[in-house]
């Protein structure tokens, strides 16, 4: 922009108001600018308090302006938002949003707001009493009725010693649901308002000692995208986590820690009596040590190697179907790999028949495949034999994939 010959990169216009957390907003072009987006920032006037233009700049490698009489010549506040494959507006404040629903164009980034004609995705940040005001639930509403992407906030320490929702998004989940917004073309509907969803991510441990543990390599992310994509779809999510210290909470999504197998059927069986979908995407142990020492297994020369005798734990998956409150969707995950005794589609064909979920979606498992990767792939069983591909691509869209098809069931 600003006369510079298009790059063939997504072009994306980061604006930002003027928040305390527009500080992260350095963070979010980062991750932009880094995953191969041509980012022009747009700041208010005020956001420019909290973060000079100098490190916007230098950043993004562009110009930063605030109002409308700069560049005159090249008719920039028509032409930023014109020339964009998506606007990000991170933070968005209450004020922000307000003059974003009721069209008022007096500064640049406002102007480029009503330019637009790509996908325009707001990621809120204030204070719980402004975010649960009438008159911000009644600007989200008129944008989000208008097509416009409006993030559920997160929740936790907000200035000064206050705790609550209106918390911006982590970072990290602002460049990924960007990603997705580029990548679909489209804003996420807002199918699942109301609708009580569980989701399981991770992976469980198993202690053999108190150092040691048997594990898995699950990573969480597939199950945290799912959670992500429910709570922005409207979804009241609860996510029961098994060892995802390294991912940062999902905004508007309810955690539950665990660590064991049993841990995590007694946290999700508990969270699933009132719910309307439970997603198992964890990765669970299927055996547990019969015993666990007290006390380090030592190594010595002069001792026999230890024998472990292994407890099968409960299958959580097959018990949530046989519990099940009537109307309640039950999806299942399946990591397989193909032997001697059939294909990947053979095994989980045989998983879905024994499980009796309403949905099983099937990974093909190995070296650099779903486990601790950022992409994923599959396919997705119904329990009345249709199937359908889902194509490589982020968590996140595998999980638009998994919602779609949740959606579509409770339609029927």
């Amino acid at each position: 922009m600003s006369g510079a010959v298009p790059s063939g990169r997504p072009r994306v216009v980061l604006g930002v108001g003027g928040g305390i957390a527009a500080y992260k907003a350095c963070e979010v072009l980062r991750g932009l600018t880094e995953s191969g987006h041509e980012v022009r920032v747009v700041p208010t006037a005020s956001a420019l308090s909290f973060v000079g233009a100098a490190t916007f700049e230098a950043l993004s490698g562009q110009p930063v302006h605030t109002g409308v009489f700069t560049a005159v010549p090249e008719v920039q506040h028509v032409r930023v938002g014109k020339e964009a494959d998506l606007v990000v507006v991170a933070p968005a404040t209450a004020d922000l949003l307000a003059r974003a629903a009721h069209g008022l164009a007096d500064d640049l980034l406002t102007n480029t707001l009503l330019t637009a004609r790509c996908p325009i995705a707001f990621f809120p940040a204030m204070h719980t009493e402004m975010w649960e005001h009438p008159a911000t639930r009644d600007n989200v509403a008129l944008l989000r009725s208008r097509g416009i992407f409006v993030a559920e906030p997160a929740s936790g320490r907000l200035t000064g010693a206050d705790t609550g929702k209106g918390r911006l998004a982590d970072p990290r989940e602002i460049v990924d649901l960007a990603r997705v917004l580029l990548a679909t073309g489209t804003v996420p509907p807002r199918d699942l308002e109301g609708v009580r969803v569980v989701v399981s991510a991770g992976g469980t441990r198993e202690p053999l000692d108190p150092v040691r543990y048997l594990g898995n390599r699950s990573s969480g992310k597939q199950g945290y995208a799912l959670a992500r994509i429910a709570a922005q779809r409207g979804a009241e999510v609860t996510m029961v986590a098994a060892h995802t210290v390294a991912l940062p909470p999902p905004a508007g999504v309810h955690e539950v820690h665990v660590s064991t197998a049993r841990q995590l059927g007694e946290a999700v069986r508990s969270a699933a009596a009132g719910a309307d979908v439970v997603v198992m995407a964890a990765a669970v142990a299927d055996f547990r040590p019969a015993t666990t020492a007290e006390a380090k297994i030592k190594k010595s020369d002069d001792t026999p190697d230890p024998t472990i005798t292994l407890d099968r734990n409960p299958d959580i998956l097959a018990g949530l179907v046989r519990d099940r409150r009537p109307g309640q969707v039950v999806v299942g995950f399946a990591a397989e790999t193909g032997d001697a005794s059939g294909s990947v589609l053979d095994h989980a064909r045989a998983k879905l028949r024994r499980k009796g979920c309403d949905l099983l979606v099937v990974n093909a498992v190995g070296e650099g495949r779903a486990f601790e990767t950022e992409d994923n792939a599959g396919w997705l069983l119904r329990a009345d034999g249709a199937e359908r591909p889902i194509p490589l691509g982020s968590k996140s869209q595998l999980a638009i994939a998994v919602w779609d098809a949740v959606a579509e069931l409770r339609a029927r």
